[in-house]
């Protein structure tokens, strides 16, 4: 695997990297996602992979934890001597001092790739987010604002983000100083020199704005033309990918690739531990189209009766699927109903939901010899696949109308699991109609 392998990369929640994985896949560069770090066995049953993933949970962490967690992870994709080795985090950028710090994972990884500075991607158009003169844009129904005015990301429950300026937002979270590649710099005819002379003497961090595809095929160039031997430490969105694998088609690697529809199910079971307004449509428009709604007390699920919680959440999962119809369990229905508050009072809480939820899935799974599943929520799935006893992911099927949430395959020694079809969803990606899309096995 190490002699031609193109790209390692740790994503910071697990729907951020399955949206790496099918950025790779869709363009016939093969990618393998762990969810842990894999044996010698468990890797080589992947030795045709050329790109290889560690799904993490860095996103909803604090900086000790990084510290802890993060330096032996990004040790072991440094060993894997990769041309590239990507901390992936999400396009909106949302992180803070002590949650989700980016600042601290780079840090750490610049310290370990031995590196004077890292470059950060976060634009990625396919995403509708974008980067201009260092600061950051989302597309929402249809609009695009800047980030600290966006209507769902200025009001995250846990990382709200309040500041658009890149640099700005960094310096929250770091010493690291942040420079800054813009939209002229990369569109200029001397463009490589004027590069050359922002990146020299850097000595932390340095920004490259993406806000076409013209400008993402340009930072792709760039990074490929500066990428040092060894193995580069970069950061950044799933922009990093998108830009890279233009980069390489120009050189005869990878290219489009026919992914066959796996076809419809007759029933399949979602959890859900969203709270955002994009889900709560998708949940409406589910239980109006042959899904049953089941809405779940969280507080209920992490605390003292946490287990007859989950009992009893089961035991209506099953008496619905046994109907045959597919079944949809969430802890909220959109923002009206976020019980944060009252969960952040629970230590440790916000991370018992998502293994609750993972647990139920199984169950539920378990019971009924279910093949398709979906979790909701970027915080949720990466504490609730887990409990799925999956060992890795591969892309079954991307879906180009919605990047970022494709269907994927499970593998693992859990019988009832391996082999489980599973798409993992953000709380911001996807159609109305995202769950009835996965349960019919289409790309649209």
């Amino acid at each position: 695997m190490t002699d031609h392998l193109l790209l390692s990369y740790y994503g910071d929640d697990f729907t951020g990297s399955t949206d790496v994985m099918e950025s790779l896949a869709a363009r016939d560069i093969k990618t393998v996602l762990f969810l842990g770090v894999p044996d010698e066995t468990l890797l080589a049953r992947f030795s045709d992979c050329r790109a290889v993933g560690i799904a993490g949970t860095s996103r909803s962490e604090t900086p000790d934890w990084m510290h802890e967690k993060l330096t032996p992870v990004f040790r072991f994709l440094k060993s894997l001597k990769a041309e590239i080795c990507h901390y992936k985090v999400c396009s909106t950028f949302d992180s803070s001092p002590t949650i989700g710090n980016i600042g601290t994972a780079v840090e750490i990884g610049r310290a370990l790739f031995e590196q004077d500075w890292v470059p950060l991607v976060v634009g990625a158009p396919q995403l509708k987010r974008y980067t201009a003169f260092g600061h950051l844009f989302a597309g929402y129904q249809g609009a695009t604002y800047r980030i600290d005015r966006h209507p769902v990301m200025s009001r995250h429950p846990v990382t709200p983000m309040d500041e658009a300026d890149l640099g700005l937002h960094l310096a929250r979270q770091t010493a690291l100083p942040c420079r800054l590649v813009d939209l002229v710099a990369l569109a200029a005819p001397d463009a490589d020199a004027r590069v050359d002379a922002l990146v020299e003497g850097a000595d932390g961090m340095v920004l490259f704005d993406v806000d076409s595809l013209e400008s993402q095929a340009r930072v792709g160039r760039q990074l490929q033309r500066l990428k040092r031997e060894g193995g580069w430490f970069v950061a950044g969105s799933s922009g990093v990918e998108y830009a890279l694998v233009d980069a390489w088609m120009k050189h005869g690697i990878g290219g489009p690739v026919d992914f066959p529809l796996p076809g419809a199910v007759e029933r399949m079971a979602v959890v859900s531990g969203s709270v955002s307004p994009t889900t709560e449509r998708q949940i409406r428009h589910a239980t109006a189209n042959g899904f049953d709604g089941v809405g779940l007390d969280p507080l209920a699920l992490v605390g003292e009766s946490g287990d007859a919680a989950i009992d009893a959440a089961v035991e209506s999962g099953i008496k619905s699927l046994k109907t045959g119809r597919s079944v949809l369990l969430y802890s909220a229905l959109g923002p009206s109903a976020d019980r944060g508050a009252d969960i952040d009072r629970v230590a440790g809480a916000r991370h018992r939901l998502g293994r609750a939820l993972g647990t139920i899935l199984r169950r539920l799974v378990e019971a009924e010899g279910l093949t398709r599943a979906v979790i909701a929520g970027g915080d949720t799935s990466s504490h609730a696949l887990a409990e799925l006893k999956v060992q890795a992911l591969t892309t079954l099927l991307p879906l180009p109308q919605t990047p970022g949430s494709p269907l994927c395959t499970a593998h693992g020694l859990h019988a009832p699991t391996n082999g489980l079809q599973i798409a993992l969803k953000g709380g911001q990606v996807g159609a109305d109609d995202y769950f009835s899309q996965i349960r019919e096995g289409r790309q649209a």
